[in-house]
Order: structure tokens, then sequence, then C-alpha cells
């Protein structure tokens, strides 16, 4: 047996991963632990936990690998201190503490948390590690690799191929010039918190016009046909400052930026359509570029700038490529995943795991509790529920709960692997009801009315539905599409609650080998309603990690107006519970989560 545990850590979404013998066994996020979103920290819990799901000790791991190399991480940043100095002395010296207590002795800060393992520790470069998390788990035996993000050590976006157990990255942009930081400067710039903003000026852009377009293709960045960028960094503070733009890139844009709490105006809507359009073309060029190195009829992506779904989407319907597959965990989560196979594959030699689907098991790769454990929970809380005896029986219930307009939080089985909530840690609601996304975002997710929701629908369907093939998939939700003319309507669509206003959706497809139970579910639903698909979003409120723990459910359960709970086989109805939370402790409940 060959245990190998990558990590990710100290810089955001700290997680770990577990290979055993080129099998994936397990991969959590720390937030889901520790419910600290984006938690940074070594990742001790998400590591027991892997160990835990593999049964097996520390003292049994072969080989621990870290996702970046943080040498070559802090090279960078001495030479653009340098380069900039003395304007970027506040920010060096702020930054300057933590690596030298820190980020400078990764060893030592493994070894603490886990003092069992005094084996090899492996370094990976960060767009490696990324790059390994796309192309490993893919159902491809050959590929071309595009990853995209901020930064790693300094490479911004890499180029590559994969073939069997084998990759190489072969061309690179490098820092200071980022699509990633660029997305980032304008999250910031519109009001948002970089590193988890990005969703939302995503969701923002549709309800504006790419009026900035021009602005930033003339003035803030040399764009070639191949994807390549140059940025003029005089508009840009993130090299010597703290902050991502400064008052030249401000002036270009006519004023300052929005302020957090701030209305959000046309103007911010605007500026979010444009640096959209922008990515997009990036995205597409590079992908482009990628076919004309490669040759190769199958893409894979990763990196956060591969969370951009609706630049994935323009990929898959009008870049050069067969088949895309974008790695669930695509930020630098995945890093850690990634991480474990490059070196059961590319360093030791091994045979790659290749499943026509993928090896990803559906992400399904957190926690899971038992019957009894979760029955245990339930009745310390003294909570009411109704037990079903079959799943057949249980589906039945909740499509016809939802199907009558209720709000269902839906725990089942395995935690999902990445920021996406696929069917084990969902908020579930029916798509065709023309008020349930304004419904569902203020008084369940307490998070801006303008956020869009994501359709889950039946595989079977989805040509129907939406502007894809039949053999098309999107299980992971990394992919927007247009809905189909054919359904339409001023309103929207004919499902108004996950169509956004400019006739697209972020879907996610549902197959039964990698859910069978939500296919179920979905199966009944439609049966009951002619509608193959229904509201899917994150089993959370706004700032809160997605719930790992039945506790954890039950209590965003109380929390908010959500009508009926499913854990495993127990139902729980709000009106027949004990107690529900009054305003009080629902203001105290948000407050332990910190603002995004």
């Amino acid at each position: 047996m060959t245990a190998i545990l990558g990590i990710s850590a100290f810089y955001h979404d700290s997680a770990a991963a577990l290979v055993v013998d080129g099998e994936i066994v397990a991969a959590a996020q720390e937030e889901r632990f520790t419910r600290k979103k984006h938690d940074s920290s070594f990742p001790k819990n998400a590591v027991d936990f892997c160990l835990h799901e593999a049964g097996i000790t520390a003292k049994q791991l072969d080989y621990v690998g870290f996702y970046d190399k943080p040498l070559a991480k802090f090279e960078r940043l001495i030479e653009t201190y340098l380069a900039f100095a003395p304007q970027g002395y506040f920010s060096f010296r702020q930054a300057l503490p933590l690596w030298l207590k820190q980020k400078l002795h990764i060893p030592t800060e493994i070894q603490q948390a886990i003092p069992e393992y005094r084996r090899r520790i492996v370094f990976l470069d960060h767009h490696q590690s990324h790059a390994a998390s796309a192309f490993f788990p893919s159902p491809f035996e050959e590929a071309a690799i595009l990853t995209l993000d901020g930064v790693g050590e300094w490479s911004t976006t890499c180029i590559g191929h994969g073939r069997g157990n084998k990759l190489s990255l072969t061309h690179e942009i490098r820092f200071p010039h980022s699509l990633g930081l660029l997305y980032s400067a304008f999250t910031q710039y519109t009001g948002f918190r970089v590193n988890s903003g990005e969703y939302k000026l995503m969701g923002l852009a549709p309800y504006g016009e790419p009026r900035y377009q021009d602005l930033i293709l003339d003035y803030l960045l040399d764009l070639k046909p191949d994807g390549s960028l140059q940025m003029d960094m005089s508009y840009f503070n993130y090299c010597q400052g703290l902050t991502m733009t400064n008052s030249k890139f401000h002036r270009l844009f006519g004023g300052k930026p929005r302020l957090p709490d701030s209305p959000i105006t046309q103007r911010e809507m605007d500026l979010a359509a444009s640096i959209q359009s922008v990515s997009e073309k990036v995205m597409l060029r590079s992908a482009t570029h990628a076919h004309r190195l490669t040759g190769s009829k199958n893409l894979v992506l990763a990196g956060g700038v591969a969370l951009n779904c609706v630049g994935n989407g323009r990929i898959l319907r009008e870049g050069p490529f067969d088949k895309i597959w974008i790695q669930p965990a695509a930020g630098d989560a995945g890093g850690a995943l990634g991480t474990a196979l490059f070196i059961w594959n590319q360093l030791l030699e091994k045979p790659r795991r290749l499943d026509e689907s993928d090896s990803q098991h559906g992400s399904f790769l957190g926690p899971e509790y038992s019957q009894s454990t979760i029955r245990s929970v339930l009745d310390k809380q003294h909570a009411v529920y109704h037990e079903y005896g079959s799943h057949d029986l249980l589906c039945e219930e909740v499509a016809t709960a939802i199907a009558s307009g209720a709000v269902v939080g839906w725990f089942q089985g395995r935690m999902e692997f990445g920021p996406r909530a696929l069917g084990a840690r969902s908020i579930l609601g029916d798509a065709r009801n023309p008020h349930m996304q304004s419904e569902m975002n203020l008084k369940i997710k307490f998070r801006e009315s303008f956020r869009p929701f994501a359709p889950m629908v039946l595989q079977e369907f989805v040509n129907q539905y939406f502007e894809m093939q039949a053999d098309e998939e999107s299980p992971y939700m990394q992919i927007v599409a247009p809905v189909k003319k054919e359904h339409r309507l001023p309103a929207r669509s004919a499902i108004p609650a996950v169509t956004h206003v400019d006739y697209s959706a972020r879907l996610q497809t549902i197959d039964r080998h990698r859910n069978p139970l939500m296919h179920k579910l979905l199966t009944c639903f439609h049966q009951q309603t002619g509608c193959p698909a229904m509201i899917n979003t994150s089993f959370n409120v706004r700032s809160e990690p997605i719930v790992c723990t039945p506790m954890d459910a039950y209590r965003c359960f109380l929390m908010t107006e959500m009508d009926t709970l499913v854990i495993d086989k127990y139902v729980l109805h709000k009106v027949e519970q004990p107690k529900a939370a009054d305003t009080t402790e629902r203001e105290r409940y948000l407050k332990r989560f910190e603002q995004d």
C-alpha cells in the first residue's frame, strides 16, 4: 500500500487530500471543520479526517506533498519589493513577519502538525499541482492543459499537455501580468472582497453592458491573439500596496471604489460586464492557443479562473475542443489533490487510474455520518422528525414538498470537495417558481437579491432545456449555458428561478452513476411536475462555509426560513420543531462568520 497526503495551506482555502494506491480516498477543505470561511491555517482537521477515512495513521503515510514552493514565492516577494522600493515598504513590512515565522518553514509546520510523520516532504510548483488536479482525475488518456489563477510562485497562466501518467507545462505568463489578478482588481473596485467576491462580480455581469471593455483593452492590458497579455502596472497597486488599484485606475473609470455596504449602481454592473467580457476573450484565446500547441481534442482546466463558469461555457461552445473537463475544486484547495496525484503518477511512475466518466467520484470525498449518529444529534436537540424506510418513499415525499413551494435543506452521504454544493449539502427549491430566487436569497441565504441560483437537471434532459449536446455533461456545476429559445419567456423562462437575466444558467447535470439518490429525487420531481430541473444552492448562509456535520445543518435550518430539513432518511418540518430562532438569535448566528 502506498498512501500519499497532499496539503495546501497558508494562503486561502487550505485543504488536505489522500490518495492510496492511486485511488482518491478523501479530500476536504479546512473551513468546513473550523467554520471559518476560506480558512488558510494548516488543515489539521482535514488531515485527521483523511487519515480516519482511510483507516490509517500518519505513520503509515509514504509521502506528504505541499502544493507550491515557498522559497520561490518568497523570491518573488523580495524581487517585487526591490523593483518598487521604497513604495512597497509598508506592504513588505506587514508580509515579512508571517514569512519568517511560518511560510518559510513548511517542513517544520508539517512536522509539528503531524508529528508521527518523519519521511520525505515533496514540494510541487503551484501550477504543476493545478495541472495535476485537472489532468489525472479527468476521463482523458491525453489532453491539453490550461491553468489560470492569480499567481503561484511566478506563473499566472500555464499551458501544457498530459498523456497517460505524465504531464508537462511548456508555456507560461508570469507575474505581475495575470488574468486572475486583473479580475480581482475589478472585484475590489466594485466593492467586493478579493478571493471570495469574484462570484458576485460574475453574477452581476449580466445586469450590465460592457461599456468599459475598450478602456480595459486600450489602457490596462495588451492582449495578444494567443491569449497572452501584458498589463500596464501604473494602474495597479497590488505589487507595492495593500489594495489592488490606485488613483490612476480610479480616474480612468470615473471615481473611487464602491464602498462594500453602499448600493450597487449601473456603473458597477457595467464594470462587471466589461471585465467579464474581457476575461472570456482571454480564456477563449488561451484555450485556442493550447489546442494549436498540442493538437489535442480534449482540454482540462484548473486554477481559480477556471471557476469562471461563463468563460468555461464559451470554451465548450466556441472553442476547438471536442470535450473539456474542469477540476471541481479548481482553486487552491484542489492543489492538495493535484499534489498527491502528481506524486503517485509522475514521480513514482505508477499506473494511472482512468475512468470513462472521471475518477473524482462525483467529488463526494468529504465526511459522512451514520444513521445512528444523525439520530443521536437530533434527539439531543429534541428535534421532531419523521423516518422513512426507503429512498423511494423519501424522494416521493420531498419531491411533493418542493413542488408545493417548500425550501428544503438536503444533507446526504459524503460532503462535496470544492466550492460547489453538488447534491450532498444542498438547499433545494422549485425552479418554476418566479418568486423563489429573491425569496431564497433574502430569507434563506441572507445575501444580495441579484445573485443567481443554479439548476440541477437530469442528464437525459439537458439538451432539451439548454443549448448543449445530449452527451455533454456538467456534473460539477462548472458550465454556464443558454436556456433554449423554446423555453424562454418575457419573465425569463419556464424555469425562471434558475435563469439569469441574459437567459443563461450555471447548470449541474445529474446522472445515476455519480449521484443515484439525487437522480431518484429529480426523477420523482419530474414525474410529478413535468419539469426535470430544480434549484440547487449550497447549504449555508452568507459568509458561512457549507455545512459539514448534522449539527451544522440543523442549526442552519433553525436560523433561516427553510421549510424542511432532510438528513439521511429523517425529515424535519420547521412548523413541528419545538424551537425556532428569533431575530436576535439569527443576527448573532450571522455575526459568527466573517463578512464576504
